[in-house]
């Protein structure tokens, strides 16, 4: 099948922003719909890429956006939510609804591929509300059956420029003389995201991943300590780090969820608890998964707005419509 038309839903943050390239420097057209045009500004200069403002849970606007598609890659993702049982409802409107009224559209308008990005550690027994609330997505995606065909990816935390994972940890020590760190010796196998964008353009291109289930992670398994370590002293801030027990980085958590866009909820606590580790090789498709040592370098600290731009953007006029 051949590729020319993708739908990014949640396509103007950092995973999405990757694949948007991605898919430009292949000409692929694509478009972006988005709550606001200005959280997705930074796209605008990519040749192929279009952004609408719509709202995507509106089941008539949706299907209107997703007509005449070759495929619908699904990117939408939160970290906190009202609390609820199983899970609060801003997770269940972004991770449980939207699944299911994008599979009702791709149906609708007959599109015939659909890529859902879910989590690693995603289980209906899962710790967390937020795992719990990723498995009854996969649950919306399942009951597709193959109309359309659909393929999952369960990626570990992503890292890249701009990501909000090694940069959250860099500014922080650079704010703070000590860390004090919450579920220290919780496990991580990030991924890089430009490996995380070759699976979801191979899974486009492959019809023979329909119907699967990839876990996608990077080549080394460290300790939450080991990556706050190692990115401290590559921001040049290298800080002690001091391990909090689970009843104070609970109560530490009960208080930054008071914050605007708190950094640590209970909630996230609770999903540590599960490592956030494959099963398997890291990658499909005898793909090499990248080092976070070979990536970050070229980004801890350094804060130039030029440095942010990936190199398609500056060779294109396209418009907000």
């Amino acid at each position: 099948m051949k590729i020319e038309r993708v739908v990014l839903i949640g396509g103007s943050g950092f995973v999405g922003s990757a694949v948007a390239n991605r898919l430009s420097e292949v000409a692929v057209t694509v478009l972006v719909p988005t709550r606001r045009e200005s959280r997705a500004g930074h796209l605008l200069p990519l040749p192929t890429v279009d952004v609408i403002e719509a709202d995507v849970h509106d089941p008539a606007t949706l299907a209107r956006l997703v007509a005449g598609a070759d495929a619908v890659v699904n990117l939408v993702g939160i970290l906190h939510s009202r609390s609820g049982a199983p899970f609060g409802p801003d997770f269940t409107r972004a991770h449980v609804e939207l699944p299911r009224k994008i599979v009702a559209a791709c149906r609708t308008a007959r599109v015939p591929r659909l890529i859902h990005i879910s989590a690693l550690g995603a289980s209906p027994d899962g710790p967390s509300e937020y795992l719990r609330s990723k498995a009854a997505g996969e649950t919306e995606i399942h009951a597709a059956a193959q109309a359309p065909a659909w393929t999952i990816l369960r990626p570990s935390v992503m890292f890249g420029r701009d990501d909000h994972f090694l940069n959250l940890f860099a500014h922080l020590a650079h704010s703070f003389p000590v860390l004090p760190l919450a579920c220290a010796k919780a496990r991580f196998q990030p991924v890089y995201v430009e490996d995380v964008v070759a699976v979801i353009w191979r899974c486009l291109c492959d019809p023979t991943t329909a119907g699967q289930t990839f876990e996608l992670g990077g080549p080394k398994v460290y300790t939450l300590r080991e990556i706050v370590e190692y990115v401290s002293e590559l921001a040049g801030a290298p800080r002690p780090i001091l391990p909090l027990p689970d009843s104070l980085a609970m109560l530490q958590a009960r208080l930054m969820e008071f914050m605007p866009s708190p950094i640590m909820t209970r909630d996230n606590l609770r999903s540590m608890r599960v490592d956030n580790v494959v099963s398997g090789t890291p990658l499909p498709f005898g793909l090499e998964p990248t080092a976070i040592e070979s990536v970050a370098p070229s980004y801890i600290g350094d804060r130039s707005f030029r440095a942010r731009y990936y190199p398609l953007r500056t060779s294109s006029r396209r418009h907000i419509r």
